[in-house]
């Protein structure tokens, strides 16, 4: 089946955005870009895409910004912005890591409500800054962990919250990639290799919270403690490229978590296995419209994503069974979500519950207190760590 994007009729008019980061030469913008656009919910009218003026304003009019609202500095943008009638509404923050706190930060001080790309910032010092300042503005804030948008990930948190898997007794989650399992040099790969810009994890703060956040969204489970074991294993990189935790969770749980970028043959290997006293499921990102279902003392099933009897994965599937479905249509279903909220504000209603499920300031702080909790255990000799 096919589901609709929203439960409520479509708004007078698109949500003004603006963006911070995502010139030329960057790659996650352009992916922004596209899932902003695909719900037709937003117009993109004002950018601060680069720090370098020609780079900003080359970009912007590629992007048909017009030329007055093009910026060199995201704080003129935020406050220019801010003075104008039909200044944005929302910024997305698509800018390497150092830069996702004070750019939200100058948003959220000027009225402007925030997308910001994970991890939330550089710190947990940072996170709770952030967390205050959302308090104190009332002003919406959204984490593109996109994963969490996926159909059959929703379908997965739907039939584990619903008790379909019974205790939860393990979880397994691994994301293994391979691009970097030799010296790499270019935009994307050095500033992913700079504390500076990256903070303090590598493949853990890139990747690593994508599946932290993923067992976190699906499961509802939270960690007591880690045992985490850090590796650089190029030779020379400055923060880690492979990630290995032992879990302990609060219900008793136990759980692992692998993460690497010198996994020689994975591409993008995302997966996530949760086991409970009444059955199992299985998911894997490079196969996003499958999962399998195998409950205690009854024949496995493969679920399709759109097939009957999937209650939570039709809400915003936007073509027929059997066509693939994922990683930009997760971004665009964030975005949707985060425009059914804005709009359910500005027109005085009240959202529809899916659009709860866009992950926020409560995720992005959960997340740096996981970097930080697993840096200090790997630091220590992989010594159990409560988080």
């Amino acid at each position: 089946m096919v589901g609709t994007t929203s439960d409520y009729p479509a708004p007078p008019r698109r949500i003004r955005l603006g963006m911070v980061g995502g010139g030329q030469g960057a790659f996650i913008g352009a992916v922004h870009r596209l899932a902003a656009r695909m719900d037709n919910r937003y117009d993109l009218v004002a950018g601060a895409l680069s720090s370098k003026p020609d780079i900003a304003r080359a970009s912007a009019a590629e992007c048909y910004i017009a030329p007055d609202r093009a910026y060199d500095d995201f704080r003129e943008m935020a406050m220019r912005e801010a003075d104008r009638e039909d200044g944005i509404e929302a910024c997305a923050i698509v800018t390497p890591n150092n830069l996702h706190f004070p750019a939200a930060m100058a948003m959220l001080d000027a009225g402007i409500h925030v997308i910001c790309d994970k991890p939330l910032c550089m710190s947990v010092v940072e996170g709770e800054e952030l967390a205050a300042k959302i308090k104190q503005t009332g002003l919406l804030f959204a984490l593109t962990h996109n994963y969490t948008a996926y159909p059959m990930v929703r379908e997965a948190r739907d039939m584990v919250r619903g008790g379909k898997l019974g205790n939860i007794r393990l979880v397994q989650v691994e994301y293994p990639q391979g691009w970097l399992a030799t010296p790499v040099e270019n935009k994307q790969a050095n500033w992913r290799a700079d504390p500076t810009k990256a903070g303090p994890g590598g493949a853990l703060g890139d990747i690593g919270t994508h599946a932290h956040n993923l067992a976190d969204f699906v499961t509802g489970l939270e960690i007591s403690e880690l045992c985490a074991d850090l590796s650089s294993m190029v030779e020379g990189r400055l923060l880690d490229d492979n990630v290995q935790i032992l879990l302990r969770y609060k219900n008793g749980a136990r759980g692992m978590l692998w993460a690497s970028q010198v996994a020689i043959g994975h591409e993008n290997g995302l997966k996530l296995r949760v086991y409970g006293d009444k059955g199992s499921i299985e998911w894997a990102q490079e196969h996003p419209n499958h999962m399998h279902f195998r409950p205690l003392n009854g024949q496995p099933r493969l679920m399709t994503r759109g097939g009957a009897g999937n209650s939570a994965s039709g809400g915003r599937v936007r073509v027929p069974s059997g066509h693939a479905e994922g990683y930009l249509e997760g971004f665009a279903t964030l975005y949707t979500d985060f425009a059914d909220q804005l709009s359910a504000r500005i027109e005085g209603h009240i959202p529809n519950a899916e659009a709860g499920l866009v992950p926020g300031i409560a995720e992005g702080l959960d997340g740096m207190r996981f970097i930080e909790a697993v840096v200090a255990s790997s630091e220590r000799g992989a010594r159990w760590t409560t988080l």
